[in-house]
């Protein structure tokens, strides 16, 4: 492997056709340089420049090799800088992947905020459920996830983040339901929305009423909070959803919230990261931010 010292030498005695001055912008003494042009002719078997009184020049040879030297040291000075930059996070990607209804309600905050602090840094938002976000994790293809818990995985690390409160939602034709307490039993004959069988929301239902004896068999599967949310208030159904994820909704009086016999427990999310794999300079900052807010 020739010395890539010996190519930066060759390619600035080059553009100045003198060992002396080759040598002065390099900040090193002539024998070097004329050390290392020796070297490197020895190397490749030609001969680069012709050795005049007045200083060097090309050969046929050095010429043919100079474009390729100027090309490849200037794509390694362009690797270079943009390394300095990513150091300075003036660059990179964040890579974080969460269900839509999390990206929207609780990481977008905090990517407006990391945004604009850090204009220069790719944001890439991988939507997905729970078991997605983490197989993505694992295989490297995400920094890191926002996650309902309880998630685990082999070579994962799942940071606890905080509690959402979830509970029963109906509009106007079900409103009468909501001037009185319901059984689970109540709830599982009434017209359910829910999301598809493999969403976290939907397990986390099942087991509950599973555990109130009572099963969770919805009408209604669907794709969003947003899409729950519209059916529930045109009375379509009865909707498990996050609370605070519908707000606006309740403010408005589209939507009303049920009162269960048994409080809906609240759910965790965490952050999952992969065990072994180091973060990114730009991923960094993020997740610091993320943990620093959590309780």
């Amino acid at each position: 492997m020739i010395n890539l010292e010996w190519y930066r030498i060759f390619l600035h005695t080059a553009r100045t056709g003198n060992l002396t001055h080759a040598a002065k912008e390099l900040y090193v003494t002539q024998p070097s340089v004329s050390y290392a042009i020796k070297q490197l002719e020895a190397e490749l078997g030609v001969t680069l420049f012709h050795r005049l009184s007045k200083g060097v020049e090309l050969t046929e040879e050095g010429k043919a090799l100079l474009g390729f030297v100027e090309e490849s040291l200037a794509v390694l000075d362009a690797g270079e800088t943009r390394i300095a930059a990513m150091k300075r996070l003036g660059g990179g990607e964040l890579r974080i992947g969460a269900s839509q209804s999390l990206i929207k309600h609780v990481l977008l905050p905090h990517l407006n905020t990391f945004h604009e602090e850090y204009p220069d840094i790719r944001i890439r938002l991988s939507p997905g459920k729970t078991n997605i976000i983490l197989q993505r994790i694992r295989e490297g293809q995400l920094d890191c996830g926002l996650v309902h818990l309880p998630a685990a995985g082999e070579g994962l690390t799942i940071h606890p983040l905080g509690e959402l409160q979830d509970g029963f939602f109906a509009g106007a034709p079900f409103r009468h339901l909501a001037e009185r307490t319901l059984s689970t039993q109540e709830l599982s004959e009434l017209p359910l929305l829910s999301f598809s069988e493999d969403s976290s929301t939907r397990i986390f239902a099942e087991q509950w009423f599973a555990a109130e004896h009572s099963a969770f068999e919805p009408d209604i599967e669907l794709g969003s909070v947003e899409l729950l949310a519209e059916f529930a208030s045109e009375g379509f159904g009865i909707a498990l959803l996050t609370r605070a994820f519908v707000q606006k909704e309740l403010a408005a009086g589209r939507l009303f919230e049920l009162q269960t016999e048994r409080p809906v427990p609240p759910r965790a999310i965490g952050l999952a990261l992969h065990h072994e794999r180091k973060l990114s300079l730009a991923a960094r900052p993020f997740v610091d931010r993320l943990l620093e807010n959590a309780p």
